[in-house]
């Protein structure tokens, strides 16, 4: 990836990324800092923030600074973002990107595994748009919203079921928070990958037999890069696009979902596939 150049696209904004330490989070705030941006590097491990907002300066002559947090925790998004606006300003930029998977069938989920991945897909995702948000209108200078979903926001999965549930309800609530947002000035976009090669997989909680194995095999030979997203994340802010779905499996799902509903029903019915290899980001 190049370095910032005078001009480029970010320059002067100011971003902030969750889940910045690997996969996504780690591709889109180095692309937004080679773009020009300031960006805020937010990890639930520190270490790995560290390493990120550090690689920026030394790789890409930008500016990255580091934070951990736990976006599940109300009370530790509340400092951080309070942290976050009392020394750098009010983020342009907010990418809400942290994500865990469970996979394996519904009754093999227990109710803590239920809990985990909606206090952190869900709830994180809510943390982020209220606290930065609200701040944000209340600048009154506009800005612009990432959430990143999944291709399990529109393709039911039996492999899935908390998963697909926390990220289609990030799809709804970026619709609904697009609509009240646009009067100020403020876009929100929602990015749905496909399979990526990410490390969610291999981080995963898995539970049923033969789970793990299929799905960081399947994601193994997909092959499709983290920094693909995340030029379609910048783009996505660039243009204020609403609905990004991410790579061929991404955009046919998407397109399917809304065409013939039935067919993604009968799809994750029919066959594995969706559950065993749908941990997207």
């Amino acid at each position: 990836m190049r370095r910032v150049e005078s001009g480029a696209v970010f320059e002067g904004r100011l971003v902030v990324v969750t889940g910045a330490g690997s996969g996504i989070g780690l591709a889109t705030a180095r692309a937004f800092a080679a773009h020009g941006a300031e960006v805020v590097c937010a990890d639930i491990d520190a270490d790995a923030a560290a390493r990120v907002a550090d690689a920026i300066a030394k790789d890409l002559g930008g500016t990255g600074h580091a934070a951990q947090v736990d976006v599940s925790s109300s009370d530790q998004m509340e400092d951080f973002s309070r942290n976050i606006i009392a020394e750098y300003g009010v983020p342009d930029i907010v990418v809400n990107n942290a994500g865990i998977a469970v996979a394996g069938p519904f009754l093999d989920h227990t109710v803590d595994d239920w809990r985990r991945t909606i206090d952190v897909n869900l709830w994180g995702v809510i943390h982020g748009c209220r606290l930065f948000g609200g701040a944000m209108v209340e600048r009154g200078e506009g800005g612009h919203i990432v959430n990143v979903a999944s291709l399990a926001a529109f393709a039911p999965s039996r492999l899935l079921p908390a998963y697909s549930t926390s990220k289609a309800a990030v799809k709804m609530l970026s619709d609904c928070l697009r609509a009240e947002l646009a009067g100020h000035g403020i876009g929100v976009s929602v990015i749905c990958p496909g399979f990526i090669s990410t490390p969610i997989a291999s981080h995963a909680t898995y539970v049923g037999p033969d789970v793990r194995e299929a799905a960081v095999r399947g994601l193994a030979r997909r092959g499709y890069p983290a920094e693909r997203v995340a030029a379609h994340i910048l783009r996505a802010v660039h243009r204020n696009q609403a609905v990004v779905p991410v790579n061929l499996e991404g955009k046919i799902g998407y397109a399917l979902s809304r065409i013939s509903p039935a067919a993604m029903r009968g799809l994750a019915r029919w066959s594995g596939i969706m559950g065993n290899r749908g941990i997207g980001r």
